[in-house]
């Protein structure tokens, strides 16, 4: 019973851990939003130059990576209480994945290596396989409708409507427009798939290479 419930912890933090290194590595990943805001001529429908938007782009992450940085002021959007409440949950939201990152990335090297020193990495294997096909399914449903999908993963993490920007108060909505969460959803998806592809094929080769 305390092996199989140390088993059921240390594949549900290394899930975590996949999870939550996954989210970390797209909401950091600033090409992806140039290349967006570039693709959809972001800066000219605002007046803006590229250079200037990714600035405000940068702040808004330094505010929202960086507990120390208690405001968010972008010279060039102007926000609402609401909004700036909005931001202050989503702030609050990558510090509680950092924590989550962290800690599993502590939880799932001890547990990799009691793994690895009893000879039962054989364990992971249809943990990884089962898991695998998650993201597979959360792509098709971000296909067929990826708006059902938007609103719904506001619905689950906000228990508010502050995330509904009106661009007139708000207008840094115009700078970060749907499509744009949209291939955050994508990338994250990927990665998560591409490790949990991985960690199957590694974890197989590993426990049945005797």
């Amino acid at each position: 019973m305390k092996r199989r419930t140390l088993d059921v912890l240390g594949i549900a933090g290394l899930l975590l851990l996949i999870l939550s290194f996954a989210i970390a590595f797209t909401i950091n990943f600033t090409p992806l939003y140039s290349w967006t805001a570039q693709s959809m001529g972001l800066a000219e429908r605002l007046g803006l130059t590229h250079e200037t938007l990714m600035e405000n782009y940068h702040i808004l992450l330094d505010y929202l990576n960086k507990p120390w940085i208690p405001e968010l002021h972008m010279p060039d959007f102007p926000s609402s209480e609401s909004g700036l409440f909005h931001f202050y949950e989503v702030k609050r939201l990558f510090l509680l994945d950092y924590v989550i990152l962290t800690l599993t990335a502590v939880g799932s090297f001890f547990y990799l290596r009691y793994l690895r020193r009893t000879n039962r990495i054989w364990v992971l294997v249809k943990p990884f396989m089962l898991a695998s096909m998650v993201p597979v399914a959360l792509l098709f449903f971000l296909a067929v409708n990826f708006d059902r999908l938007f609103v719904l993963f506001h619905e689950v993490f906000f228990n508010n409507d502050a995330w509904i920007f009106n661009p007139s108060t708000d207008p840094i909505i115009l700078a970060l427009p749907q499509d744009f969460f949209m291939y955050c959803f994508i990338l994250t998806f990927v990665l998560m798939e591409a490790m949990l592809i991985g960690g199957y094929f590694l974890t197989k080769k590993y426990a049945f290479r005797k």
